[in-house]
């Protein structure tokens, strides 16, 4: 190994392990995780709770009460357990 390619793996190395630079309140971090398992539970449960709605449909921060509703009120029984944790 030559020592150019040793000191890029050296550097790269380091970036990695040092803390990450985005900065994101509580809050924010945990609405971010809510909208990704609202997208999932909506390709997920598709076919079941949102057939009227095109399956391109993006979703967002302001469809997380609707994703929930829909789960519960057309869903099975996992459906009403992804609806529970999206919730919390």
């Amino acid at each position: 190994m030559n020592e150019a390619l040793r000191t890029y793996l050296s550097e790269i190395g380091r970036k990695g392990g040092q803390k990450s630079r985005r900065s994101l309140d509580a809050g924010t971090a945990k609405e971010m995780v809510r909208v990704r398992e609202a997208r999932k539970a909506f390709r997920n449960f598709h076919a079941l709770c949102f057939w009227s709605s095109s399956p391109d449909l993006k979703i967002g921060r302001h469809d997380l009460d609707w994703v929930v509703e829909s789960l519960r009120k057309y869903g099975n029984r996992s459906a009403w357990e992804v609806a529970a944790k999206l919730c919390r």
